[in-house]
């Protein structure tokens, strides 16, 4: 699962969280409508309530040379990804009226930051209609070789130009690296295991088995977490839960 969850303006091919799941460029029902973006001028306008919110993504997924990129379609803060319509989504349908290599689909998912920092707004947008659910382009997508697409603990790049922000007093979800990075679930996820709930994730260290060197944890944070990203590329991974991550950066 190569995952991005990324929320906000991009000016390349990929960007926002998905799992990568092949398919192919056959097929007619389905498929995506663009729409122009349409509102007021962009304008720096931190997003309300994040926390517990759901979305889904589709990412339009581009191989040349072995190597694969995405664009990243997120349905926040359009809609709340309805399911009645989510699982009626074709990817081989999508992928051949896009032109591109493969569709992926990925969610539900909720996101845990209690605000997206959104510097160029969303109005400028590209925006998509796929199966009657809008989605705007968020982010892009180093994918790289496909065959390390899906693996847990693979950290990719995103380009996403937003500030994920944990309040004080929030509980985080951390990974820690044996290299000493550590990373922030960002969003979980009920692909793998339909039924999981946030009151699930202290408990999650004893459900995960990552590589050696690796560690979990539950924290409650004493001062803001702001995870930093509109100058330089997100790194992100996911466990084999699904479940999604932002590499902590220096709080600025």
């Amino acid at each position: 699962m190569v995952t991005a969850c990324g929320s906000g303006s991009t000016s390349s091919a990929s960007g926002a969280s998905t799992s990568v799941v092949a398919s192919s460029t056959s097929g007619t029902a389905g498929a995506a409508t663009s729409a122009p973006a349409t509102g007021p001028p962009a304008t720096a306008t931190p997003a309300a309530s994040t926390h517990g919110k759901r979305y889904c993504e589709v990412l339009l997924v581009r191989v040349v040379d072995g190597q694969g990129s995405a664009d990243v379609y997120n349905s926040y803060p359009l809609n709340e990804c309805p399911a009645e319509l989510f699982t009626k989504l074709d990817p081989k349908a999508i992928a051949s009226t896009e032109g591109v290599t493969l569709a992926s689909l990925n969610g539900p998912r909720f996101w845990l930051m209690d605000r997206i920092e959104k510097p160029g707004g969303t109005a400028a947008l590209p925006k998509k209609d796929f199966g009657g659910i809008e989605m705007y382009r968020q982010a892009s997508l180093d994918i790289g070789p496909l065959a390390d697409a899906t693996k847990p603990y693979t950290a990719h790049e995103v380009d996403r130009a937003t500030v994920f922000v944990f309040d004080a007093g929030a509980t985080v979800y951390e990974l820690s690296a044996p290299d000493g990075s550590t990373y922030v679930m960002q969003t979980w996820s009920q692909q793998k295991i339909p039924t999981l709930a946030e009151a699930d994730l202290a408990g999650l260290g004893s459900r995960l088995q990552p590589p050696a060197g690796w560690t979990y944890r539950a924290r409650t944070l004493d001062a803001p977490l702001r995870v930093v990203t509109t100058t330089t590329k997100a790194k992100v991974l996911q466990d084999e839960l699904g479940n999604s991550y932002s590499q902590e950066t220096p709080n600025n």
